[in-house]
């Protein structure tokens, strides 16, 4: 089975199975968002205050549905930030960089503790969007890259 493959059963099946039962734990234990992580999936569902879920609570459920374009879209991908701090870019890193899955491209300092931030695929980075010791919110774009071609 090829990467894209896989990744698109993962896809498909979070968005039959995981996101309906994470949505009803937000419901049913009144919280306003539930994250969750599993090798490389991570899915996050936000959900409204109580009052408002109960309001909706006779709403039939959506149909989701996943359509892959192609296994890596063209143009820049954002890399976003895996907390909420002040990032700050790894050394030498600037535009055209070229770099791999899983390179150090900076980290997010929380309360004086480091949460790296990598490079999710192969690719040059093309833009920086914030400034070393910025303050930056969860999934926040830190940067840009470039994929490389497979």
């Amino acid at each position: 089975m090829s990467e894209a493959n896989a990744d698109l059963e993962q896809i498909q099946r979070a968005a039959a199975e995981l996101i309906p039962e994470l949505t009803a734990r937000l419901v049913r234990e009144g919280i306003g968002e539930i994250e969750v992580r599993s090798g490389e999936l991570h899915v996050r569902v936000s959900g409204a205050p109580v009052a408002a879920t109960q309001a909706f609570a006779s709403m039939p459920d959506p149909v989701v549905s996943v359509h892959p374009t192609s296994s890596v879209p063209n143009g820049p991908h954002g890399v976003p930030s895996p907390a909420v701090g002040y990032f700050v870019y790894g050394e030498g890193l600037g535009p055209g960089l070229a770099v791999e899955k899983g390179d150090a491209l900076g980290f997010v300092e929380v309360l004086g503790v480091r949460h790296d931030v990598r490079a999710p695929r192969r690719g040059t980075v093309c833009n920086l969007v914030t400034e070393t010791g910025e303050a930056v919110e969860y999934g926040q774009t830190l940067l840009e890259l470039e994929a490389a071609d497979a």
